[in-house]
């Protein structure tokens, strides 16, 4: 989403602005689905999430195919939610209690830890070891707990059997959503990401919320969600004013008719570059700089209807969003709207006098602000040191501000899609800018609508500064993508090179699958060094590390669908049955039941991801499972099992693991590979 910093206000003069398949066997068990100053005071009446725990249901196969959950921490705590029920004083209080099992940090003490003894202990004024024996005395008989201990000060280890895990996993596999049930409740969803400036090539600034933006967009659908993307374009802001006046005054006529795009995209580098700070692209009047001022007044001009300027952008749009098609469609990004600065801009009056008239906005000195979060519009230099700003939504020459254009779409969004949340995906900086808008938002009557910022931090160069070019400049999103593709396909025939020296039997492939190949992984490997840290965090661009062939990249990931696609392309085996018609799962060894046990996590996985809008949940996950699975290829033959058995049912983990980590990747909008 383009936005400058929400300008700062005082009440005399404006201040610096900040930065802003077929059934199977009967009697499988299997879980049922889910069920998962002046002040301006704030109302919210946002309904809290409801958190119900049902026992689990044994149900015939055929029920399970298209409805089967998988969800095993939502199944370990069905069966403690009647048990806490008669332990827990305050019935509203269980579903917290609840939350206090989770996966075990240690596998030695077991799949699951309960750790709500010390907790509940306190409340009852019992010591935690003998409330926690007591807890697990109360345990109803059932299939699912190999093992419930207790240990230390009153943790509670618990071991699934491994025959339960195996029908769940024979389950599993016969479904076509792989265990991961559809919301019961789905809920709507707008997503605003991406929203790059259109004046200008996408730079990598615009990697991280287009790529979480569509990883969140892929998960919330597939969990069940309506989702509605919106790349909120800066259309009509201060850059356009930046291209005018660079039109006007220094372009280059044979290079605008032989490339518009390429042609605008200099001369808004060329204009940036004459302003005395070339990184303030705020629209404040500015006497001293007079590039910038003529900028401004161009861009006033524009939004004021000058006939030469509106003619002039309508020209320069085509071209603008050209430069934007061809890395969407690259990079397999699909955004359902694209509703630019320019739409809104005839809604701006209303915005402004709808809020004077309701009182949440005032006049001062010839603007109109709002106040903080907190409500208060700080008046003394005391209270502007002490408080957080307000925000103006016109200024004194009667201009609109990025915080009225955001406004007026939470207003139309709200009326137009009628969502239950509007998430923001866009870097932290703008932090104390949502922080403004929704707070008001609110005081405006959209309390029943839940707003996140779903922020995350900047991409650094290997020197832990902002990522560049080597000459120093921004780096262009096209650019970047060439580079790892280049990369990809340099490093494939390096391998295929060596794997052939080495006697290794390798595929010949034609030129245009190998660039295929290296399309995916490079573009793969992007992606997924981004998700795979928390959002919030910075991280460092390193091409090398992205494109490892071991450890938690995307090209391991990759490698990893590959290995499993492979062993049945040796074998020369259809995979369908296994799909329609899976065989029982025999564990014999440790590397199968843990295999078994990670597959089962995939739902539970991308609950909490979703829940908590971290796509670095899924990768996490797709790090274990990788690992499980080379322990599985590394200690148990499959092709060569001792029995036929025993070979069916490790097939159906490899491809089990191969789907898994497929459905994974595509929810990240990762591609795989049939071969590597």
């Amino acid at each position: 989403m383009p936005r400058t910093p929400q300008t700062r206000w005082t009440p005399r003069t404006p201040r610096t602005p900040r930065s802003n398949g077929p059934p199977l066997s009967a009697g499988l068990a299997g879980p049922p689905r889910a069920v998962r100053g002046v002040t301006f005071p704030i109302k919210s009446n946002l309904p809290q999430p409801t958190r119900v725990y049902r026992v689990g249901l044994l149900v015939d196969a055929a029920e399970l195919r298209g409805c089967v959950d998988m969800n095993l921490l939502a199944e370990v705590r069905k069966l403690f939610a009647p048990v806490l029920a008669g332990f827990v004083p305050d019935p509203a209080q269980v579903p917290d209690y609840l939350d206090m099992i989770k996966p075990a940090a240690n596998a030695d003490h077991g799949d699951y830890q309960a750790n709500f003894a010390m907790r509940l202990a306190k409340v009852q004024g019992k010591k935690p070891p003998e409330l926690a024996k007591a807890v697990v005395a109360a345990l109803p008989p059932n299939d699912v707990f190999e093992s419930v201990t207790v240990a230390g000060p009153g943790f509670i280890n618990l071991k699934l059997k491994a025959d339960w895990l195996a029908a769940q996993v024979r389950a599993m596999a016969a479904d076509a959503r792989l265990g991961v049930a559809p919301a019961e409740s789905p809920r709507k969803y707008v997503i605003d990401y991406s929203g790059p400036n259109v004046a200008k090539p996408l730079h990598v600034g615009h990697l991280r919320s287009t790529i979480i933006g569509d990883a969140l967009v892929r998960l919330l659908r597939f969990l069940g969600h309506e989702v509605i993307g919106d790349n909120h374009l800066g259309d009509w802001g201060t850059q356009f004013g930046i291209l005018l006046y660079g039109y006007k005054n220094h372009r280059d006529e044979a290079a605008f008719h032989a490339d518009p795009v390429r042609e605008l995209a200099r001369l808004y580098i060329l204009v940036r570059g004459l302003f005395k700070k070339e990184d303030d692209e705020d629209d404040e009047a500015t006497a001293d700089d007079p590039v910038k001022e003529a900028c401004r007044l161009e861009t006033a001009k524009l939004h004021a209807g000058d006939p030469e300027n509106v003619a002039l952008w309508k020209q320069f749009m085509p071209a603008c969003l050209e430069m934007l098609r061809p890395i969407y469609d690259r990079i397999g990004v699909k955004i359902d709207h694209a509703l630019g600065e320019s739409f809104y801009n005839p809604m701006l009056p209303g915005v402004v006098e709808d809020m004077l008239a309701k009182g949440i906005a005032v006049e001062s000195h010839g603007a109109v602000v709002i106040p903080n979060a907190k409500g208060v519009i700080p008046k003394t230099e005391e209270e502007q040191q002490k408080e957080e700003p307000p925000a103006l939504i016109r200024k004194r020459d009667g201009a609109y501000t990025y915080t009225t254009t955001d406004l007026a779409t939470i207003k139309y969004r709200t009326e137009t899609w009628c969502p239950n949340t509007m998430l923001y995906v866009v870097d932290t900086r703008q932090a104390l800018h949502f922080k403004t808008i929704f707070a008001q938002a609110r005081r405006w009557g959209y309390e029943a609508t839940e707003f996140q910022h779903v922020m995350f931090g900047s991409i650094l160069g290997e020197d832990r500064k902002p990522f560049q070019t080597r000459k120093g400049g921004v780096a262009e999103l096209g650019d970047l993508i060439d580079m790892a593709v280049q990369l990809a396909l340099k490093k494939y025939e390096e391998s295929y090179a060596d794997r052939k020296a080495h006697g290794h039997d390798v595929p010949e492939l034609t030129d245009d699958v190998k660039r295929d190949i290296a399309e995916a992984v490079g573009i793969g490997a992007v992606k997924y060094a981004d998700l795979s840290g928390n959002r919030t965090s910075d991280y460092i661009f390193s091409y090398d590390k992205m494109l490892a062939t071991e450890g938690n990249t995307g090209t391991y990931m990759q490698y990893a669908y590959a290995r499993c696609r492979a062993i049945f392309r040796k074998g020369q085996i259809d995979e369908t049955r296994f799909r329609t018609t899976p065989p029982a799962i025999v564990v014999t060894h440790p590397a199968e039941r843990a295999l078994c046990l990670q597959l089962l996590k995939f739902e539970e996985t991308l609950q909490s991801a979703a829940t908590e809008y971290l796509p670095h949940y899924v990768t996490g996950y797709l790090w274990d499972l990788a690992k499980t699975f080379s322990g599985l290829f590394e200690n148990c033959p499959v092709l060569t099992a001792e029995t036929p058995e025993l070979r069916d049912s490790r097939l159906l983990l490899v491809d089990l693991t191969g789907r898994v980590i497929h459905k994974a990747l595509d929810l990240l909008g990762i591609r795989t590979v049939e071969r590597m």
